[in-house]
């Protein structure tokens, strides 16, 4: 007759590996609120001044190629 022998030993391990991360793991502290630093409030203006020269530019260009004098 012959005697099956199993190992324990890596199946304990196996199970040993994938547990004992789980019980080490610590939650962690929510983030906190975001918070305005300027950032976006600088970006606004500057968006709103790049918006305002494109206008400008539009604007005054029509007069600039009616004038008298011809550059080319």
């Amino acid at each position: 007759m012959e005697v099956c022998r199993v190992s324990f030993g890596p199946i304990i391990a196996l199970i040993l590996g994938i547990v004992l991360p789980m019980v080490e793991a610590q939650s962690f502290a929510p983030a906190p609120s975001p918070t305005s630093d300027g950032t976006s409030i600088d970006q606004g203006i500057a968006y709103v001044l790049m918006l305002v020269a494109l206008i400008l530019t539009y604007l005054i260009h029509p007069m600039d190629a009616s004038s008298s004098y011809k550059l080319f």
